[in-house]
């Protein structure tokens, strides 16, 4: 999936897909894989939470599977469109908050504002952005809630000279990173360690101990990007793609006092968020509503005319349909393969193999398999409920304490989490800043072969000391 430059894919007469054909691609790779392999599953029985976990030793093969036709690729999309309405309906309300925000003048003003601090201050602009994300993501699970800030992100970095791909990267690869290494996230690490019969949080230690140099990887590769694009603007892996250039404006609006209030009530957003989503276990319903109180008071600050705010309203919205979209059919390929009853087959015959290799390999496997299964299943607490029951058992065979299995599947879920096309908030976050997904996987694609072997690294010298 190397991508190729414009000059070479004219003279061959080739070009990279459209995200949206590289999508329908996979979901027809995904409907003829319910043709190649076995339908099966294993028991399910729910835990004392009341969760549904697969039962270890119970897989059989389904005599009575259905078999999905190719017509199934056309019905599956407004399922999943349906499926996924909670993410694309907070992609469109999003979208149009931030249009009611970024018409008060706002946005541009701090955007100018912050020019002055990090005009040659690259390092920390990259360090603090992904710290942050990384931070949050780790403690609290955030992720689709920065699909709200995308735009501003890369309106900041076109000011300094920077490309859409260094703000993705701060991004995704920040909240990877945290998601990677986290020692409490609650929907990843505590599930995973509930359904092992860890205690919570335990293993905290060397969890923490390891976050240092793995996000000393994640930094050391979007710096080096940005420093390298900003020096030479030809660099950029979207120097072509029209979709992902943000020209910033040549004068930026002086900050005002109506302007100074929308960005107050900004920063009061982001923080009944915060507090929201960690104490009063808000989701995407609840998130919505507290953006669409921000457009309220940025109307009533900013004095804007009714017709005005609406008109900004709908088209911040319209911009983002493509994204909405992307996120539907990215849901439509991991819908197929439940479809077709072949998830837990995938799981069975790769969890089967370990069982005969040393310890060190076997935790390494794991790692492999969750990045692997990520790709179907790219919900952390649903791949947890999925394959920990099975490796946890497994480990314990082999000599893989638990707290490995748990790592493992930490790491598969968290690193893979910034390159598989099914994951919806990675595609909605590609769409908002005009990336194609062929463009971000070679940026990207380097970084998860220094992650992967880190992680795989990192198991061995669990098993080794003894982690549990």
């Amino acid at each position: 999936m190397a991508e190729i430059d414009a000059g070479s894919a004219r003279k061959r007469g080739f070009r990279i897909p459209h995200t949206l054909v590289l999508m329908v691609m996979m979901m027809i790779a995904a409907l003829i894989l319910t043709w190649i392999l076995p339908a099966g599953s294993f028991e399910m029985r729910p835990n004392e939470a009341g969760r549904m976990m697969v039962v270890p030793g119970t897989y059989e093969v389904a005599d009575d599977a259905p078999t999905l036709m190719p017509w199934h690729l056309l019905t599956v999309i407004p399922r999943a469109m349906a499926s996924a309405a909670d993410v694309i309906f907070f992609v469109f309300l999003i979208g149009g908050v931030l249009g009611v925000v970024r018409s008060t003048g706002a946005i541009e003003a701090a955007i100018g504002g912050m020019l002055v601090h990090f005009r040659e201050r690259l390092a920390l602009l990259v360090l603090a952005s992904m710290f942050v994300f990384g931070t949050f993501s780790a403690a609290f699970g955030m992720a689709a809630e920065y699909i709200a800030f995308v735009g501003i992100l890369v309106a900041l970095c076109a000011a300094l000279r920077l490309d859409a791909m260094t703000a993705v990267g701060m991004m995704v690869v920040g909240y990877g990173v945290g998601y990677g290494v986290s020692f409490m996230n609650p929907f990843t690490v505590m599930i995973a360690q509930d359904v092992a019969e860890l205690t919570p949080l335990s293993g905290w230690w060397y969890r923490l101990a390891i976050a240092v140099p793995i996000f000393a990887i994640g930094f050391h590769h979007v710096y080096s990007y940005a420093r390298k694009v900003r020096n030479d603007p030809s660099k950029s892996l979207v120097a072509d793609v029209p979709t992902a250039q943000a020209p910033p404006p040549e004068d930026y609006p002086p900050m005002t006092w109506p302007r100074r209030l929308v960005l107050l009530s900004l920063g009061v957003t982001i923080v009944g968020l915060i507090l929201g989503v960690t104490l009063q276990g808000w989701w995407l319903t609840e998130l919505a509503a507290v953006f669409l109180a921000l457009a309220v008071a940025a109307i009533v600050f900013a004095r804007l005319r009714l017709d005005d705010a609406a008109e900004s309203f709908i088209a911040g919205a319209a911009q983002l349909t493509a994204t909405a979209l992307l996120v539907g059919f990215a849901r439509s390929i991991s819908l197929i393969l439940e479809d077709g009853q072949v998830l837990h087959t995938v799981v069975y015959a790769l969890a089967t193999p370990l069982e005969q290799v040393r310890a060190e390999f076997s935790a390494v496997g794991m790692l492999f398999i969750q990045t692997l299964f990520n790709l179907f299943v790219p919900s952390g607490s649903g791949q947890a409920f999925a394959t920990v029951p099975i490796m946890a058992p497994i480990g314990d065979l082999v000599g893989v304490s638990r707290q490995v299995t748990v790592l493992a599947y930490q790491f598969g879920d968290g690193f893979s989490n910034m390159i598989v096309p099914t994951n919806a908030v990675l595609m909605g976050i590609l769409g908002l800043a005009g990336i194609p997904y062929a463009r971000w996987f070679r940026f990207v694609f380097p970084l998860m072969i220094k992650l992967t072997l880190a992680a795989a690294i990192a198991l061995i010298v669990a098993v080794w000391i003894g982690y549990s």
